[in-house]
């Protein structure tokens, strides 16, 4: 018999989901575990599975989601699709 080690059910964000800017399409993840009033994390992952996570954590969704559109707009939405020796970029 195996044991499977069960993943920790998540609570996505109303504001999770596809975002489109000049042809370049990312999801952005953002998720606390469920059932609790945990902080937000955030998470972009491009359209070539780079997957970009912030290190700091959000009070709100709101706060991950500005924090997001800042980073689109300062960086540009291409700069997900930048990848760093195959680890997770983080933010």
């Amino acid at each position: 018999m195996t044991k499977k080690t069960r993943e920790p059910k998540l609570e996505h964000s109303d504001f999770s989901g596809e975002f489109e800017d000049g042809g370049v399409t990312v999801l952005v993840d953002i998720f606390r575990p469920a059932g609790t009033n945990g902080d937000w994390t955030l998470e972009v992952i491009s359209q070539t599975e780079v997957v970009t996570i912030w290190e700091d954590k959000f009070a709100t969704d709101l706060d991950a989601w500005e924090e997001f559109l800042a980073t689109a707009e300062r960086d540009g939405v291409r700069s997900f699709l930048e990848e760093d020796e195959n680890e997770p970029q983080l933010h």
